[in-house]
């Protein structure tokens, strides 16, 4: 399950989508639930949906319910960054870069650095 990246985190990873996993922080902007942002709660991979802090609504009796959202209608505004994420950002931004034109040494040693970090 994937969602597009914000404009900053686009120019910045040179990435348009990554998938979205647990304490990414998201904004919605599609449906009832448009300006809301907060960090992913869950990943639910079975029904298909996210679960975002501040996303939920009361029931009869009281008690709240978490609203699922599809990840197409949410933005990633701030990654959570380990050690596997930065490996597929890199392999990502290599592939960019390799459609049509030859790599140059600084984008070897680009990829380099990134890749030890």
């Amino acid at each position: 399950m994937s969602a597009t990246l914000s404009d900053e985190l686009r120019k910045k990873f040179n990435v348009r989508s990554m998938p979205i996993r647990k304490d990414d922080e998201v904004q919605v902007f599609r449906g009832n639930h448009k300006p809301r942002d907060g960090k992913v709660l869950q990943v639910y991979r079975k029904k298909y949906v996210i679960h975002i802090d501040h996303v939920s609504r009361e029931k009869n009796n009281g008690a709240s319910v978490m609203l699922g959202i599809a990840p197409s209608n949410v933005i990633i505004t701030k990654l959570h960054l380990d050690p596997d994420r930065k490996r597929l950002l890199g392999r990502k931004n290599r592939a960019a870069l390799a459609k049509g034109e030859k790599f140059t040494a600084k984008d070897v040693e680009d990829t380099a650095v990134t890749e030890l970090d």
